[in-house]
């Protein structure tokens, strides 16, 4: 479908069907299974609204029904969140679901660290007391972006953004047109840390 208009609309269609198989989905993997009070705030979610859960009431589940649902676009889609730990602990987690429904996963970070989930690969310089950080394999930061669902931090995608729209060579671009976004800690994101400006800079000639 190559409307908008048309593709959400399809895609709104089929929550049902594509909800569900993502619980089953996460059933099977991570043995947790969506509560029916999960389900809701995902359709809002996919939907643009905004949601209120509690520390405990997995917000990071509720976020693999919006980010599966409008990633079988195959556009590419994102998950903003606060931290780098973040960013690997719950990509990893919930990699493990997305990667079982056939889905590519992957993560940004500083100092341009990016991999792509892989449930067979084993990072050697990780803790593996925590099973959810070590299946990394590191990448290039375009095949990060490339990713079905990229993690990161809204500093790192922000960034990215920056330094896209001042390469003089397309070839060197990494990120693809925004099409969805889910946003963790929305108001940290887009209040408090909005209030800080992104900025590149370099040392002056004199």
């Amino acid at each position: 479908i190559e409307d908008d208009e048309e593709r959400n609309a399809a895609l709104q269609d089929a929550i049902p069907e594509i909800f569900a198989l993502v619980r089953e989905g996460s059933r099977r993997t991570t043995t947790m299974r969506h509560y029916d009070v999960q389900m809701m705030g995902g359709i809002l979610l996919s939907r643009g609204e905004i949601i209120e859960m509690r520390t405990g009431e997995g917000k990071t589940l509720v976020g693999t029904l919006p980010l599966f649902l409008n990633a079988l676009s195959g556009r590419g889609v994102h998950l903003v969140t606060v931290n780098e730990y973040l960013v690997r602990r719950d990509g990893g987690w919930m990699g493990q679901i997305f990667s079982f429904l056939g889905l590519s996963v992957a993560a940004i970070g500083p100092q341009q660290f990016s991999a792509i989930y892989d449930a067979e690969y084993v990072n050697p310089g990780a803790e593996l007391e925590d099973d959810r950080l070590v299946h990394w394999r590191p990448c290039t930061r375009r095949e990060a972006y490339l990713a079905d669902i990229t993690y990161g931090t809204s500093s790192e995608f922000g960034f990215d953004y920056l330094r896209d729209n001042m390469v003089s060579d397309p070839d060197r671009l990494v990120q693809r047109p925004q099409n969805f976004a889910v946003i963790d800690e929305v108001d940290n994101v887009l209040i408090d840390e909005a209030r800080t400006p992104l900025i590149i800079s370099g040392p002056a000639n004199q």
